[in-house]
């Protein structure tokens, strides 16, 4: 028996390659199929299953391209209804994998379809649970996100309460847990930056396992802090549910390389978005103007999904040399498809053809300090979490996440200095903010890390945000 985590970083992702011999099964796969065909031609391997925990709504999983590509079948748990062929396994039903058999435990709460896969060894003895999104390292899966669901959240909490305590929490201790995602993603509110564990030592350290917790206890907890889902959840949800076009197709397309002329046309013609996913450092030196920055080199694809309110958008790609199929896939893992083509040559080859560019001034915190005078507004993009715990005494909240539709509560006219954690945020803010007309922005290198560095007054106190 073979078990392969396959971890994706910008997603916080964990995709599975379990085979036993010659027989592969796949668990929650990303859109791009190559990774899992290639384990199983170095093992000789056959991909037999495919099996989905739930109707993903962070990313777009590969399953429908797997199961073209390989024959395979795609297993969803009960109540799962799809526009596409698949099989749904029945509460308690067992899949033979080789010498050990996969058994799916329904456990709805995070979503209605929502299940558990447990893999016994050859021996008959339980090895591994395969959670999905019903139970993290550290935290469970938010009770928000269903699909056309007339349950009520509170509802669905209560669900997940019992699919915790009747269907894993009976488990032996010694039971390994591989959830679908770790730190860093929206799909829970505290999950732990580990991927694997052990099942006796989160019902020791999880919250949500307490074995004195009360329904009504767990229900409040988990439901307590949880920040509005992003926009693309409900698309990508539906995008799985109902199939979507082939990532080789999408591929072949958005990986087209275009010269200034074409490119330049294309934008003005196609009404496509021009985004630019080099580095911060790179955007605010020198980029085509109006293009929107969201750099590769950091949470790509979930500030894509969160940013840009279109599956559709047509999008034409500023982007490091070398790395084009990488943003295009990227893109896609989100379901943004419409990926046109890539500036050839990038900003040397636009500037050669005598294109115009624009700059974004950015300073380091230092020379923020000494220009500060309390005039000019600080607008801290961050989360609301980070900007609670400390913040510059006279800073405006503004999270990047809603500042596209809270941008009306700011005065074009009035200068800024935008700042995030570290530089990352703070040009996509800027990125967006300058076509809708603000002409004044400063950027501070660096964040608040660097603005710690600095005798700036700071304050834990939560004072008054844009966001109310």
């Amino acid at each position: 028996m073979k078990i392969e985590q396959i971890y994706t970083g910008c997603l916080s992702q964990g995709a599975y390659y379990i085979e036993s011999e010659g027989e592969a099964a796949i668990i929650d796969p990303l859109r791009e199929t190559t990774p899992y065909l290639e384990r199983a031609k170095v093992e000789g391997a056959t991909i037999k299953y495919v099996f989905e925990t739930h109707f993903h709504a962070d990313f777009v999983s590969g399953h429908l391209d797997l199961a073209k590509k390989t024959g395979a079948t795609i297993v969803y748990g009960p109540d799962a209804e799809t526009s596409y062929k698949t099989y749904n396994a029945k509460d308690g039903e067992t899949f033979q994998l080789g010498k050990v058999t996969i058994k799916a435990l329904h456990t709805p709460g995070h979503t209605l379809e929502s299940t558990t896969y447990l893999l016994i060894d050859e021996n008959g003895k339980n090895h591994a649970i395969f959670t999905g999104d019903t139970l993290f390292l550290g935290d469970v899966g938010r009770p928000d996100l269903a699909i056309k669901s007339t349950l009520t959240k509170e509802d669905l909490a209560g669900m997940l309460f019992h699919s915790l305590r009747d269907k894993i929490m009976p488990l032996e201790d010694e039971v390994i847990v591989y959830p679908a995602h770790g730190a860093g993603s929206a799909c829970g509110k505290n999950l732990s930056s580990e991927t694997v564990d052990t099942l006796g030592n989160q019902k020791a350290t999880n919250y949500a396992l307490r074995a004195d917790m009360t329904k009504e206890e767990f229900v409040a907890e988990v439901l307590d802090g949880i920040l509005p889902p992003p926009q693309y959840f409900a698309k990508n949800a539906m995008l799985n549910k109902q199939g979507y076009t082939s990532f080789d197709d999408v591929l072949k397309k958005g990986n087209a390389p275009l010269g200034a002329d074409a490119f330049e046309a294309m934008a003005e013609h196609e009404s496509a978005l021009v985004l630019d996913v080099r580095s911060p450092q790179d955007f605010a030196e020198e980029h085509i103007p109006n293009s929107m920055f969201i750099g590769l080199d950091n949470s790509f694809a979930p500030w894509v999904g969160a940013l840009i309110a279109d599956l559709n958008q047509p999008i034409l790609l500023v982007v490091p040399e070398g790395r084009e199929q990488e943003a295009v896939t990227r893109l896609s893992r989100v379901g943004y498809d419409n990926a046109l083509g890539y500036l050839q040559g990038g900003m040397m080859a636009w500037k050669r053809a005598g294109k115009p560019t624009s700059t974004l001034r950015s300073i380091s915190a230092h020379i923020f300090e000494k220009e500060y005078d309390g005039e000019t507004t600080i607008l801290d993009v961050r989360r609301p979490g980070e900007y609670a715990s400390e913040h510059l005494e006279d800073a405006v909240s503004l999270p990047l996440d809603y500042l596209q539709e809270k941008m009306d509560t700011l005065d074009k006219d009035k200068p800024y200095y935008v700042h995030c954690a570290g530089g990352y945020r703070s040009v996509i803010a800027a990125s967006i903010m300058i076509p809708a007309g603000f002409k004044n922005l400063t950027d501070v290198a660096g964040g608040y890390g660097a603005i710690q560095e600095t005798d700036l007054k700071r304050t834990d106190y939560v004072c008054p945000s844009t966001l109310k």
